[in-house]
């Protein structure tokens, strides 16, 4: 990876920005005008409204009639969030393509900023950068990009298998409209994981970009804390992500020389990342319904103990405990507290480089 200054953009490059919609028509209004603000290019929005009950095509068709650089795809029934993403993305033109959810928003400057690096470089494909969440009102944004990181494209997948944690929000992301419509889109077999699929292909055609210092998007998040929302549906997100990487191996091969060991460590991220997040959830006492015996098979399956012991046996100390009823080896109290503190230097590391950290320890 290098670290590169900025630079200016030149001209008034063409960013087309695809709005899907399902019930969001009361935060439509603030998320167009937030892309038609945009400065220092040309912005073109397409809202994709999925049949949404609450009346989001009135909406969307009110925004469409004030703006000529506003159009609505309206459906009939509704077709899932990937169908719907596709057909935006299918009749995008402009030179560089963004797909932003209805509830999340664009920074001031923030197309302007990503496009500068994709001008100034014209082998990387993709561009992401830091996107706060926010609830109801995003936090004072920073507009300033410190620098710029560029990732040899399979540098930055052997940092995804090796830290088994997707960087990307996703509506911060730019993308050359070339490669989008090479990719044809988002991939329907993956409805939990088709943005990570997609931008792991991204980097297999290219190096891959971030913006440093600046927040690119605010992305909304509904509802529950981080504890609870931590440990649920564990199953199903490991057993997506997996099928992801299978899926790029499988089809990707020929862009991978070392791709068998590359599966291998992918595999063994995803395997110790449902080990050390079951044995969290269980001395934080906070395992609930998540199905403990098919996430364990799930990572012997994908690696078996006896290729990792160290793994397999930390993990067998734990669960005996567990078992014998002694409990963690320090208060929940304490366990909880040291769980924040992880987590929020994770998140600190994730704003200030672009990558996250692998889960913690057994």
């Amino acid at each position: 990876m290098i670290k590169l200054r900025p630079q200016p953009l030149r001209g008034r490059p063409t960013v087309s920005v695809v709005v899907p919609c399902y019930n969001y028509g009361r935060f439509l209004p603030d998320c167009v005008s937030g892309v038609l603000g945009q400065e220092e290019v040309e912005v073109d929005v397409v809202i994709v409204d999925d049949a949404s009950p609450d009346g989001s095509s009135v909406v969307a068709r009110r925004l469409a009639a004030a703006d000529q650089r506003v159009r609505l795809i309206a459906h009939e029934t509704n077709r899932g969030h990937i169908a719907t993403y596709n057909e935006g993305l299918a009749v995008a033109e402009g030179e560089f393509v963004v797909l932003l959810s209805a509830d999340d928003l664009l920074s001031p400057g923030s197309l302007a900023r990503s496009v500068a690096l994709l001008q100034a470089h014209p082998e990387v494909g993709m561009v992401y950068g830091f996107s706060p969440t926010f609830a109801d009102r995003p936090p004072t944004p920073r507009t300033t990009a410190r620098s710029w990181s560029i990732w040899p494209g399979l540098e930055w997948i052997e940092q995804m298998c090796r830290r088994m944690s997707n960087p990307v929000s996703t509506p911060e992301v730019v993308m050359r409209g070339s490669l989008m419509r090479e990719f044809v889109g988002y991939d329907k077999r993956l409805p939990h994981a088709a943005d990570l699929l997609l931008w792991l292909r991204a980097a297999t055609r290219g190096p891959i970009g971030r913006i440093n210092g600046a927040d690119q998007a605010f992305y909304r998040k509904h509802g529950a804390n981080m504890h609870v929302e931590m440990f649920a549906g564990v199953y199903t997100d490991i057993a997506e992500r997996r099928r992801t990487f299978d899926i790029l191996f499988d089809e990707d091969s020929a862009c991978f020389p070392d791709g068998h060991q590359l599966r291998e460590v992918a595999l063994r991220s995803l395997a110790r990342e449902a080990l050390v997040t079951m044995c969290q959830a269980e001395k934080l006492g906070q395992v609930g319904d998540e199905p403990h015996d098919k996430l364990v098979a799930l990572a012997a399956e994908m690696c078996p103990p006896e290729r990792d012991p160290r793994l397999w046996r930390a993990y067998e100390r734990t669960q005996t405990r567990s078992r014998s009823g002694r409990g963690p080896v320090v208060p929940r109290t304490v366990g909880r507290a040291m769980a924040d503190l992880g987590g929020r230097i994770r998140w600190r590391r994730w704003r200030r480089t672009g990558l996250m950290s692998a889960v913690g320890s057994l």
